[in-house]
């Protein structure tokens, strides 16, 4: 009987051993491509929610072909494009990979930095400022039309990829935002993006010197201005919209010369704030994936034997969620136009590269809240946060007498990081440390601020182990974070994006902001939902493990085990 048993567990191994050997052997090559795309401000209900006259070929192509992970989340508190872009492409936190928010103070100049600008690199036949800054006006004496990836700390997937399989490997990001395409095409690639004030795709001196005769053929082809006069109409019968008697709420922003219902006009060419609507509508998306077709196609993506990574990161959702809100027609008809831009996108793939030889990797870079207004007709109390009101706090001015303080002792409010002015502190002859948590104490005490953490507090690490003070701790940078991290309460948000007071705004750490799909599809993955919570970071180790490189330099993720078998 013994010996019977070793012969069956001699036989079970050998037998294991040659699967095992002809999987590896089946498996030898890797992928031709890498295929991620990132749908900014794409919460993680919406593919769901908004799914009715969805068609086969985008979202429903990737759900039936890969597996989808639907309780997916960013595990940082500040729920911005770079810092989730970033994420997904390092598999790093914040706190490693050094972008904590889209934009932050900086001390030597008194002004705000702007998180992938560098005066090393100024932008190629370009002039200007790009209109997507993110940074109030009388702060622009602060920002260089020069960009660059340098201020990202880590390595990226797409840099992992290049260095695995030598210069050959091609490297892209594509995206209407630049730090939507220079986050993810990482140090090693090339990163192109649309500037409203061009209108046009652009690049800067640090990937190249000039532009490509593709490019050149591209712009003359005049995709951009043939939307002039047109209009962003229904795509579907309203029998396909949750919000079809519901186009014109009084919360939605009415942005000059789009108005609050359908049908929005992009109206002259000419005029001022054409290329900005075509961003505000479906329209940005299309144009980006047109780019996105013709790059691959002049640079032959996917086409040889050494594997290649390519970005494409769509921003229109971002813009229409802030414009109208995520519960509004306006975001319902962008998802279904969405879809539609994907399926052309997966088609191209397919007949150029083909999606059995290609990994698809679709995330978002944060979610977002609904309107106060929305809210308030289900019964949650909401508001818009306007910071000012703290330094005139009573609190506020209590503490400045306690500690003998005659002048304002915050210096700026940089979305979520508090400044405080070091130079009246230091003239105070005052501890930084015990200011910091002082202040911080007070913020706690105001209506609308759940949390309010000191950087002192952060850099021992004396935190309680509490999920919203684990995601601060994992977005802390000593050289780039505030002195105090604010965190407003659940559905409070400063209402304020580029100049515009809007109908919502991300970057909390609350999960409507924090939870976004994980959709992989690719050779070798079986097909299921999977409902488990997993976190972004888990994105770039898992594109590692299927192409068989060594993860991002910062990488903290652990790979998606479905995703592999």
């Amino acid at each position: 009987m013994p010996r019977f048993l070793i012969s069956v567990s001699a036989a079970s191994l050998a037998c294991a051993l040659a699967a095992t050997t002809t999987t590896a052997q089946e498996q030898a090559d890797p992928p031709k491509l890498v295929l991620q795309i990132t749908v900014d401000q794409l919460r993680g209900d919406l593919i769901d929610r908004f799914g009715a006259g969805l068609g086969d070929g985008g979202f429903n192509r990737l759900l039936k072909n890969g597996v989808h992970y639907a309780n997916a989340h960013h595990r940082h508190a500040n729920n911005e494009t770079i810092v989730g872009h970033t994420t997904l492409a390092t598999g790093s936190d914040p706190g490693i990979h050094g972008m904590v928010a889209n934009l932050w103070f900086d001390r030597d100049t008194g002004m705000t930095f702007y998180n992938v600008q560098d005066p090393d690199f100024e932008l190629v036949g370009a002039a200007g400022v790009d209109g997507d800054t993110e940074i109030d006006p009388t702060q622009r004496a602060a920002t260089t039309d020069g960009r660059s990836p340098r201020n990202i700390l880590t390595s990226t997937i797409g840099d992992e990829i290049r260095m695995h399989f030598g210069p050959e490997a091609k490297v892209f990001g594509v995206s209407v935002k630049d730090r939507g395409a220079i986050s993810m095409a990482g140090h090693a690639g090339q990163a192109y993006w649309f500037s409203k004030a061009e209108g046009r795709f652009v690049t800067s001196t640090f990937y190249r010197d000039d532009y490509p005769a593709w490019m050149v053929t591209w712009e003359e082809e005049g995709l951009v201005a043939s939307y002039a006069e047109t209009q962003w109409e229904l795509m579907l019968t309203e029998e396909n919209y949750l919000f079809a008697s519901r186009d014109d709420q009084p919360w939605e922003t009415d942005f000059p010369g789009f108005d609050r219902t359908f049908p929005h006009s992009f109206g002259d060419a000419d005029s001022r704030y054409y290329t900005t609507l075509l961003t505000l509508s479906p329209a940005g998306d299309e144009i980006t994936v047109d780019f996105a077709k013709a790059l691959m196609t002049a640079e032959q993506v996917g086409q040889d034997d050494v594997p290649d990574f390519m970005s494409v990161s769509l921003s229109s959702t971002d813009y229409v969620g802030h414009i109208f809100g995520p519960s509004s027609l306006e975001s319902e008809d962008n998802i279904k136009r969405l879809d539609a831009t994907l399926a052309d996108l997966l088609s191209f793939v397919d007949e150029t590269v083909g999606l059995a030889n290609t990994i698809v990797v679709l995330s978002a870079d944060h979610g977002a809240p609904d309107a106060p207004g929305y809210l308030k007709t289900v019964g949650i109390q909401a508001k818009s946060f306007v910071f000012d009101v703290a330094e005139v706090s009573d609190g506020m001015t209590r503490l400045k007498e306690r500690f003998g303080i005659g002048a304002d002792l915050i210096e700026s409010f940089t979305n979520p990081y508090l400044y405080l002015d070091q130079d009246v502190i230091a003239l105070a002859g005052l501890d930084r440390g015990i200011v910091e948590e002082a202040v911080a104490e007070e913020l706690q005490k105001l209506t609308g601020i759940a949390y309010a953490v000191a950087s002192s507090t952060l850099r021992r690490g004396a935190v309680a182990d509490t999920h919203i003070s684990r995601a601060v701790q994992a977005n802390f940078h000593p050289d780039r974070s505030g002195d105090i991290y604010v965190v407003f309460e659940p559905h409070w948000f400063v209402a304020e994006f580029d100049g515009l007071t809007v109908a919502s705004a991300h970057g909390s750490p609350w999960t409507y902001d924090s939870h976004v799909p994980i959709i992989i599809s690719g050779p070798g993955i079986v097909p299921a939902r999977v409902n488990r919570r997993v976190e972004t970071v888990d994105v770039a180790a898992t594109i590692a493990a299927k192409m068989r490189t060594k993860p991002p330099s910062g990488s903290v993720g652990f790979p998606l085990t479905e995703a592999l078998e």
